[in-house]
């Protein structure tokens, strides 16, 4: 099978760039005007697509999904600390049903949910 792309919709690709680029600590391994290709840890790809120049034309609101991050235990709190200062903080770890969660909004207002099986 080849690789997993989850595709964002976004309204600026250099500001959602900066975004992830300090989320995830690395450079995108494609960039272009309106497109950016990040590698995940668990080796599926996130691509940025400035919602203007999707071909064909993108309906949904730009900031509609969330994407969760499956962490480790004890590693929620530690995520917390890397990540509260990128973007708006939804939700402070909290333990919920499932386990230990947080919730952050990139610049489009994605929601990011980095959690932990508890």
């Amino acid at each position: 099978m080849t690789q997993t792309t989850l595709f964002l919709y976004v309204a600026d690709i250099a500001r959602s760039c900066t975004f992830y680029e300090a989320a995830f600590g690395q450079a995108p391994l494609e960039r272009m005007d309106q497109f950016a290709l990040f590698k995940l840890p668990d080796g599926q790809a996130l691509g940025l697509w400035q919602k203007d120049h999707v071909t064909p034309a993108a309906t949904g609101a730009a900031g509609g999904c969330e994407i969760g991050f499956k962490l480790a235990q004890g590693e929620v709190d530690t995520q917390f600390d890397q990540w509260k200062a990128l973007g708006p903080v939804l939700m402070e770890p909290t333990d919920l049903p499932f386990g230990r969660s947080f919730v952050i909004a990139d610049p489009d207002g994605h929601r990011l949910r980095p959690y932990a099986m508890g």
